[in-house]
């Protein structure tokens, strides 16, 4: 399997970033190629927030699960006190990935540049 380096994302990401600013600068206020690639970025943007948010907090709540059941196989007393911590972690987890969907949800329905574009 061929892996990706991180130069060629963060290049990646820099053309997609400097293939938005010809549809923020563009002086027809309904050019439809602008609001083609706004809505193009838009949703690529939503899923660069969404994609990370999700994977890491999954992989953040395996990992407590994984410490919670480690910590009371050890120690069984100690297992409503380590299940009680450990919903609480899994609540702040989650919350942090409901983050990303709230971002990725206001690029693709509620985009602050959208307006500009549109004539709004």
């Amino acid at each position: 399997m061929k892996r990706i380096s991180l130069k060629s994302v963060l290049f990646t990401l820099f053309l997609l970033a400097v293939g938005a600013f010809p549809a923020f600068a563009s002086e027809g206020a309904k050019d439809p190629n602008a609001v083609a690639l706004l809505l193009g970025l838009s949703a690529i943007g939503a899923g660069l927030a969404i994609g990370p948010a999700a994977g890491g907090a999954g992989a953040g709540q395996g990992q407590a699960v994984r410490g919670a059941c480690e910590g009371m196989a050890r120690n069984p007393q100690m297992a409503g006190k380590l299940t009680t911590t450990m919903f609480i972690g899994l609540a702040i987890i989650e919350a942090l990935a409901i983050y990303g969907l709230v971002i990725a949800l206001i690029l693709l329905y509620a985009n602050p540049f959208a307006g500009h574009l549109l004539g709004k």
